[in-house]
């Protein structure tokens, strides 16, 4: 009895110790933000089984983080619910929203690293949109999987471990906006969704920039691209974006998609050609005279790999072209959007063509 308060002493000392040791290794710890949009990472099946068909955009971000405990061991992790769609709904003013919201968060001093998940469908389209309008060398992680987390091998738990390892990490920072999935570190700007039912989905004719191994990061290269802070486009002046859409090439194909977004008033086109973005002839008339009247008209190709070659199949300077390079036709919409909020020159366009 005489030693019971002394003892009870001791093990208050001892527990504020141990509470501020906690204290002091979360202080210690990165701060990443999680900004949750939806998609398959946060939907659900109706069995086990169901890996292929479920409901996307179910589970709530604050969900997501506690069914996650690990990640308390890489970083400070706080979420917060921007949508909750699945990524084929996403919107110009979806993208707008989120991405103005990245960029307030950047330039917070308490914010070390930002994570975006997303469905798949779109997610490269976002990643993308980001790392050029986005202005901070803070890593910037987009993530999302192919299977929802009810289903047996499910990837986004991993994926979202990951993707916070890769925020919080100080080497990831200053490459642009990222997209980790299948244990691999992928450019936002290079990156593309190839097979719809496969974890490995996400793939670049270039190549990863490096993969992720029991939490631990391992580059192999770096972008060279112009992105994030050596972009001359900024969200934080963007309000809106200008009309852009894709018309599709194949064989006998008409100029019935090109004519309607005509009439539409979209600001340019891209035309997703076959092989080298190579143009029917019989569409070529409709494509000048669409260029003569102020629409701008990019070429992409259809082609997985590869890229549009300027002067090539079509006399690109003869026509006041724009070539898309290496940019898969979505991919060259969201840079052609971007790009026309600054310039309507198709010069200066094709520059940025190049450089983006």
């Amino acid at each position: 009895m005489f030693f019971a308060p002394r003892f009870r002493a001791f093990a208050a000392v001892a527990a504020l110790a141990a509470a501020s040791a906690i204290a002091q290794a979360q202080q210690a710890l990165p701060n990443v933000v999680i900004l949750a949009t939806g998609g398959t990472i946060a939907g659900a099946g109706a069995s086990a089984a169901n890996s292929a068909t479920y409901a996307a955009a179910k589970v709530p971000v604050d969900k997501l983080i506690a069914g996650l405990p690990e990640i308390s061991k890489v970083a400070n992790v706080r979420g917060e619910q921007v949508f909750q769609i699945a990524s084929e709904s996403f919107t110009n003013d979806n993208l707008l929203v989120l991405a103005k919201r990245v960029s307030a968060l950047a330039k917070q001093a308490d914010v070390d690293g930002i994570v975006i998940t997303h469905g798949t469908d779109t997610l490269e389209e976002t990643a993308y949109f980001l790392s050029l309008v986005v202005r901070t060398a803070k890593p910037i992680i987009v993530v999302g999987s192919m299977r929802p987390g009810t289903a047996l091998s499910a990837d986004g738990a991993l994926n979202l471990f990951d993707a916070v390892n890769v925020a919080a990490s100080k080497d990831a920072g200053g490459k642009g906006v990222l997209v980790t999935m299948n244990d691999e570190i992928q450019s936002g700007r290079d990156v593309s969704k190839v097979v719809n039912i496969k974890t490995e989905a996400f793939k670049s004719q270039w190549g990863p920039l490096g993969m992720i191994v029991e939490g631990r990061n391992y580059w192999f290269r770096a972008p060279v691209k112009r992105h994030t802070m050596q972009s001359e486009f900024n969200i934080d002046e963007i309000t809106a974006l200008p009309a852009v859409d894709i018309a599709y090439g194949y064989g006998s194909v008409p100029a019935t998609a090109i004519d309607a977004f005509a009439k539409s008033g979209v600001k340019a086109l891209v035309y997703a050609g076959t092989g080298n973005g190579s143009v029917a002839d019989r569409i070529v008339p409709t494509l000048q005279k669409l260029r003569a009247d102020g629409m701008q008209i990019i070429r992409s190709s259809r082609v997985s790999d590869g890229f549009v070659i300027r002067n090539a199949e079509q006399p690109d300077d003869k026509y006041d072209w724009v070539v898309a390079h290496d940019l898969k036709p979505q991919k060259a919409r969201i840079l052609a959007m971007v790009a026309l909020t600054k310039t309507n020159d198709s010069k200066q366009l094709q520059r940025i063509f190049w450089e983006y």
